[in-house]
């Protein structure tokens, strides 16, 4: 039986979310899973994606084969990264312990340029909605006068 992490398609016309599921390759798209792994929603800037890397580390460690999608998402949350760490200890590259804190450092620098991204963009979204509100225009006036006057 081939296994597969994949894309299972929610939400309504349009406006898609999927969950992240482990599925056999035969069922359909939307049809019967074996286990849920997270979600993830393409609409949000950056997109939002939730997944239980363990879960996830182990279902690739069994064999599951991830689609395109689903393999640019694990790389994005770090999953890849730890199998490949996983590798080396198995060769004796590394111990446990080293590739353990390789693992978290990478995924604490990870989660801090992505809540970076996340605060960057909600400072974007409050100045277009002071921006269309007028409240800038209104800031900038006194400015002018202010220059005016001199």
């Amino acid at each position: 039986m081939a296994v597969k992490i994949r894309l299972q398609r929610k939400g309504r016309k349009k406006a898609p979310f999927y969950h992240i599921v482990i599925a056999d390759a035969r069922s359909p798209r939307d049809g019967k899973f074996i286990e849920k792994l997270g979600m993830y929603n393409p609409i949000t800037k950056p997109a939002t994606v939730e997944i239980d890397r363990d879960k996830a580390f182990e279902w690739l460690m069994k064999g599951a084969q991830p689609t395109d999608t689903v393999n640019a998402i694990l790389r994005y949350k770090g999953v890849l990264h730890r199998k490949h760490l996983q590798r080396g200890v198995a060769k004796g590259a590394l111990t446990q312990e080293q590739a353990d804190a390789q693992y978290l450092a990478w995924i604490e620098t990870k989660e801090s340029n992505i809540a970076q991204k996340v605060d960057a963009r909600r400072q974007e979204l409050a100045d277009f909605h002071r921006k269309v509100s007028g409240e800038m225009k209104a800031e900038s006036k006194p400015d002018a006068e202010s220059q005016e006057e001199e």
